[in-house]
């Protein structure tokens, strides 16, 4: 895949404990995108994604927009080359 990107994505707000990470990988996969969402202490999700870059940019879309589980507050990303080292997105 020759615009295969990483998308690197730190989701804050009240994103734990409501089932954001299955619904996330749910976006994810339906989208056909490779990685994994993760929690991290402080509260905030992880989401890493590997895959075409539209549809990277539609899960971001997704993961800033109102249908998501929980409250988003803000999400900080970026966009990078993709290492290839998943082949299925899975909830850590």
């Amino acid at each position: 895949m020759d615009d295969s990107v990483r998308l690197t994505a730190w989701v804050h707000g009240h994103v734990q404990g409501v089932g954001f990470r299955w619904a996330a990988r749910s976006a994810a996969l339906e989208r056909g995108l490779v990685g994994y969402a993760k929690n991290y202490p402080d509260g905030r999700v992880l989401v890493i994604a590997e895959g075409a870059k539209d549809r990277a940019e539609d899960l971001l879309k997704w993961l800033r927009g109102p249908n998501t589980p929980g409250t988003v507050a803000t999400v900080v990303s970026d966009f990078g080359e993709a290492r290839g080292q998943y082949t299925d997105f899975q909830r850590r």
